[in-house]
């Protein structure tokens, strides 16, 4: 941890009193979630990537899926309980949630949105998520997740 630079997202897992882990890898590496668990030697289906999408209501929902799978937008509008969600332009992105394309972490963003965490994280001990910069994840308990960031686990993905 010496050389990683604490990041909003791990002080506020640490103030939490959540045990995580850091995992760092170069930021050449890409920002796809299979070429950051393969740098990170993690399984891909531990390894989670923090989607925003927005709903026909205009409210902002947070989708926290594995990196080797694809949101499936009905069934999170079915999570969320909206007509229909789509994703948020990229531009879009740092202005509501203060995270850049590739950092986005469910942890730490600019307002509390209602988050959903794809029912398979429940099958592993821990897995990974962004640290709220490109070349940094924290490793954690799922559930611990869970209940940082309020959110509830639904199946997101096709």
């Amino acid at each position: 941890m010496a050389d990683t630079v604490k990041t909003n997202a791990m002080r506020i897992i640490e103030r939490a009193g959540i045990a995580y882990t850091v995992h760092t890898y170069s930021p050449d590496t890409g920002i796809d979630g299979l070429s950051v668990a393969r740098a990170l030697g993690q399984d891909p289906q531990a390894v989670f990537k923090t989607l925003v999408t927005q709903g026909k209501s205009r409210a902002f929902y947070v989708f926290v899926v594995p990196v080797c799978a694809t949101l499936d937008l009905r069934r999170a509008a079915a999570a969320c309980g909206e007509k229909s969600v789509e994703m948020i332009p990229q531009k879009a992105l740092l202005p509501n949630t203060g995270y850049i394309h590739g950092g986005c972490s469910p942890v730490g963003m600019k307002k509390a949105y209602p988050t959903f965490i794809d029912e398979t994280a429940q099958l592993f001990d821990t897995i990974c998520i962004s640290a709220g910069k490109i070349g940094a994840q924290v490793e954690l308990a799922p559930d611990a997740l869970c209940t940082l960031v309020g959110a509830q686990y639904a199946p997101l993905t096709a």
